[in-house]
């Protein structure tokens, strides 16, 4: 096997380390440098869901294609991140629900149904009483659902330390406190960066600084990958005796996930406010308030913890993943919503590509140069 020294990857949350573990197995030196603490960002004040399905709309299928081949790859991912951590991530198949209250719910839910049908999605139309037979804790209210059995969930925050474990355990380096000051490119070629006042040679440079990606010195005008933070708030409820819900509940404007230790998380905000990160009681209450009315029990709960993380949103809401003009330079970000979901198909393409100089078929499409060819 050709062993390639000196590949950097901005960015040490799940998108970084997963890809950095990747390339470690496979022989490559890598470093990751992570600007603050690495694995405790976006994908630490997460949920954790694996719903490709659930989460789909109607201009999705693109995307929702990659989502579910990254989702059929979890298992094989999780095997190996066991077998070189030792840690287990928890997956689960857990199946989800999507409820509705009243006739526009119903309606809209009928339309996703039958569009999801349509393509082949292994989903179940419900009654309302057949909702909650599956779901007790739904509210009373419901009128209908519809019901995938096949989306799953994972614990992000042990899926995190694992990927940290295994990076290193590897062989992988790991910076954290290194803010990356300027990428260094001479003739159409990457040539290093500037880190701590030093230079840097390497041989292959990936961008996973999720929504601080654009945010990076040195990059040409047409590479800044158009990638912008999109906040969003989640709650920690504890679960107890007056509230004991099982299934992944995906209501309208609110999900609701119980974990395994306890935890039922209500999340999650989408909002445009900069980097700002922030708890706010609007968005707290209006969290709880369409919480509320999908599972009334949850008033009783005790609030455990919010948290708050900074989603990497792309122009078009899908992820940047490839190569790019400039000879050594990849693009792993923009993942959205569905970064801890897209974990296990970036990492397995994308370091395959690198290590092959094979493109992947995979990934065609969602590269950088869909935005300059706009401009061109």
């Amino acid at each position: 096997m050709n062993i390639m020294s000196n590949t950097i990857i901005i960015g040490g949350g799940i998108i970084g380390l997963s890809l950095g573990w990747q390339l470690a197995k496979k022989g490559i030196n890598v470093e990751i440098l992570e600007r603050h603490t690495a694995g405790r960002s976006a994908s630490w004040a997460a949920a954790g869901m694996l719903a490709p399905q659930a989460e789909m709309g109607f201009e999705d299928i693109e995307l929702f294609y990659l989502c579910r081949k990254s989702l059929d790859m979890y298992p094989r991912f999780v095997e190996e991140l066991y077998a070189d951590s030792g840690i287990k991530v928890e997956l689960e198949k857990t199946g989800c629900i999507l409820p509705g209250f009243d006739r526009d719910d119903a309606e809209r839910l009928r339309r996703l149904y039958d569009f999801r049908e349509k393509i082949g999605m292994p989903v179940l139309w419900l009654t309302g009483s057949e909702a909650r037979e599956i779901e007790p804790f739904l509210s009373p209210r419901c009128t209908g659902a519809i019901w995938i059995e096949d989306d799953a969930q994972i614990n992000n925050r042990l899926l995190l330390d694992a990927l940290k474990t295994a990076f290193q355990k590897c062989g992988g380096k790991l910076y954290e406190e290194h803010n990356v000051e300027n990428i260094n490119i001479t003739n159409g070629k990457i040539e290093g960066v500037s880190v701590h006042g030093k230079d840097l040679k390497f041989e292959n440079l990936i961008v996973a600084g999720g929504a601080w990606s654009k945010q990076i010195p040195g990059l040409p005008e047409n590479l800044q990958p158009p990638v912008r933070p999109v906040k969003g708030q989640i709650i920690n409820l504890r679960l107890n005796d007056s509230c004991r819900v099982t299934k992944v509940v995906r209501a309208p404007d609110v999900y609701l996930l119980p974990k395994s230790d306890g935890r039922l998380i209500l999340g999650a905000s989408v909002e445009e406010q900069g980097y700002d990160i922030d708890p706010t009681a609007g968005e707290i209450f209006r969290l709880l308030e369409r919480g509320w009315e999908a599972v009334p029990s949850i008033y009783d709960l005790p609030i455990e913890s919010i948290d708050v993380g900074l989603r990497p949103g792309s122009r078009d809401h899908m992820p940047i993943i490839g190569d790019s003009e400039i000879e050594g330079l990849y693009f792993a970000t923009g993942h959205y919503r569905n970064g801890i979901l897209l974990t296990p198909v970036t990492a397995f393409e994308l370091s395959d590509w690198i290590a092959s100089g094979k493109k992947s078929e995979a990934l065609s499409g969602f590269g950088i140069e869909r935005f300059y060819k706009e401009t061109v």
